[in-house]
């Protein structure tokens, strides 16, 4: 087993070079014995996505769990957001086959150790510790078999308010795990319904199906036009990332999408924290500020944003890359599907087009989050140089994940990748000349430190 297969927020790697049914069933074997040995739990819960490799590591990781003794109780297929419902009523942690959107020739396994969220961070390493220990526990496990699929579709479809306009939808799954419950979630429901890349035999398409990137969008924009949609919305291959297309064939950013929800529901939450992470734009900040909410910001990572919304009760956060909790109305899973239905709502009670809403919010300039190569070696190293030079221009930031550095109307967010041998970064501000001049010192200070 190879150590680089374990990340900040999941155990993920090649498939079979790095994650094969070997793998999984020592991870099956640790799990199991880590949970009743440290936890005292005596169950799990587990189900997988529609990978091509998803079902035989999902029984090589059954076998190991079983061997450990515990009791498993298996939901078979099923996206990661239903997983993480599945461990909510059943009250226990539990393992998620998944490499989310990924490319289709990668695996891996998200897993729980608490009743909030995924592992992450140290979590993460105290398990391949104990699993490179291997001390493990033995026993005769029982497999129970559950199927959540109706119970899931009535528990989202029973939280939604639909007003009386038909909204067009033009959805795209990207052959993922969605395919498995968009089409009875949106049959049940006042839209005029077109589906893409509705195969469910795991075959993903040769880019990453990761919605939030534009590019990866070009067949749902092209549709949206082609039927006169009001609306697109992509997701990814496990449904926990969301992009979306308005009538003119235009991205909406998340943050604009916040912006739209925020403004619908801050005067029918009681708290009025609202949470976001060091990439997004200002935007959303502001308008919580502007609307008497009060911005939470929190590390990058479902680990942590999910953590922290459900322990403090947040109505509503995001992340950059398309993450969502809503947590206003139900249980929050982070469910691209239940957020893209929350916006149709609100389609359908407004004669404003999507695009008209968008418009009535503020634009900021900003750039992508863009990747320089680096070290494993060296990334912490040319962070912690550039916070030092921070310090002597006596500038301020937050240290969180990274340094995000704060100028009156502009800031920069330089962080190391944790899935890779990279250093990331991002930065906005109000006017373009002061966009320019940010980003032209932050990519010289990278490419400088970057080579010491």
């Amino acid at each position: 087993m190879k150590d680089n297969i374990f990340r900040e927020y999941d155990i993920r790697g090649k498939v079979p070079s790095e994650i094969n049914d070997e793998v999984a069933y020592k991870i099956g074997l640790g799990y199991g014995s880590y949970i009743q040995e440290k936890l005292n739990q005596t169950a799990c819960v587990i189900s997988h996505d529609n990978r091509l490799s998803s079902p035989s590591l999902h029984q090589s990781l059954i076998k190991g769990l079983l061997k450990s003794g515990i009791h498993v109780i298996d939901y078979g297929l099923t996206t990661t957001p239903m997983h993480y419902f599945a461990r909510h009523i059943e009250n226990l942690y539990g393992v998620m086959i998944t490499a989310s959107h990924n490319p289709s020739d990668e695996n891996g396994f998200k897993f729980s150790f608490d009743e909030y969220t995924n592992a992450r961070g140290e979590m993460i390493q105290d398990f391949k510790n104990y699993i490179l220990n291997g001390k493990f526990t033995k026993g005769k496990g029982k497999l129970e078999e559950k199927n959540i699929k109706d119970e899931y579709i009535n528990y989202v479809i029973s939280h939604l308010k639909f007003g009386k306009k038909r909204i067009k939808v033009v959805l795209d799954p990207a052959n993922g795990t969605t395919t498995m419950i968009a089409r009875d979630i949106f049959e049940k429901l006042n839209v005029d319904l077109t589906i893409i890349n509705e195969e469910s035999d795991g075959h993903f398409p040769s880019h990453h199906p990761d919605p939030s990137i534009e590019e990866n969008l070009s067949m749902l924009k092209e549709k949206v036009l082609e039927v006169k949609a009001d609306i697109g919305i992509g997701f990814d291959g496990d449904g926990d990332r969301i992009g979306i297309i308005d009538e003119l064939g235009n991205l909406v950013l998340i943050e604009d999408y916040a912006v739209i929800i925020l403004r619908n529901i801050i005067d029918k939450v009681k708290n009025k924290k609202f949470l976001y992470d060091p990439k997004c734009s200002d935007i959303f900040k502001d308008e919580i500020i502007r609307l008497k909410g009060t911005p939470v910001i929190c590390r990058t990572g479902t680990s942590y944003t999910q953590e922290k919304v459900l322990r403090e009760n947040i109505p509503f956060g995001i992340q950059y890359v398309g993450h969502i909790s809503l947590n206003d109305r139900l249980f929050s899973t982070e469910s691209a599907m239940y957020s893209s239905l929350r916006l149709i709502e609100v389609l359908s009670k407004t004669d404003k087009t999507l695009s008209e809403l968008v418009s009535t919010i503020p634009k900021y300039f900003n750039t992508p989050e863009e990747k320089f190569a680096s070290s494993d070696d060296i990334k912490r190293s040319v962070i912690e140089k550039i916070k030092n030079y921070c310090d002597e221009q006596k500038w301020q930031y937050l240290e969180i994940d990274g340094l995000k550095v704060m100028f009156k109307d502009a800031w920069a967010y330089v962080r190391c990748s944790n899935t890779g041998p990279n250093i990331t970064l991002r930065c906005e501000a109000k006017k373009k000349e002061d966009l320019d001049n940010l980003h032209k010192i932050f990519t010289t200070l990278i490419d400088v430190y970057n080579k010491i």
